[in-house]
Parts: structure tokens; C-alpha cells; sequence
């Protein structure tokens, strides 16, 4: 999982991120959005058009948002189980 959508995405959720996409890896998970590890190619296209600023690489998740790390991994292992 290279990016991972944090929770000031819940907040605003506008859906910029799923138009820039090239691989159409960002779902929508009713609250925020997330971002399929499997399909993202770390292209980081979406990172730029954020207004909220809510889309970080993995190792650069801020402390208080690193549970989203956690939930975004519980949502794709929820659709294989």
C-alpha cells in the first residue's frame, strides 16, 4: 500500500481524487474514500488535487490519523473474506 486517505476525507469527501486516478483504485467506502493497496501504482496524482489534504504515502501518515492506515486495510481484506 503506497497511499493511504486519512480522516479529514470524511469530512469534505469531494471525490477530486477518484477523477485523477489512472488506475480507478479509489473507492468509495460510504464515509470517505479509501485506496485499493493492490491496484495503486503510486502515481500520487491524487495527492495534489486534495483540498483537504487528506491523502498521504504510508510512511508519511501523520500520528493522529495512522489508524486509517489500519482502515483502509480492514475495508479491501473485508470484500475478500
Amino acid at each position: 500500500m503506497a497511499y493511504v486517505i486519512c480522516e479529514p476525507c470524511g469530512d469534505e469527501k469531494c471525490g477530486e481524487c477518484t477523477l485523477v486516478c489512472p488506475t480507478d483504485c479509489i473507492y468509495d467506502a460510504r464515509d470517505q474514500y479509501v485506496i485499493d493497496p493492490m491496484e495503486c501504482i503510486d502515481c500520487a496524482d491524487c495527492v495534489s488535487v486534495c483540498p483537504v489534504h487528506a491523502i498521504y504515502h504510508i510512511d508519511r501518515v501523520p500520528g493522529e490519523w495512522r489508524r486509517s492506515v489500519m482502515r483502509n486495510a480492514d475495508f479491501f481484506a473485508s470484500l475478500v473474506d
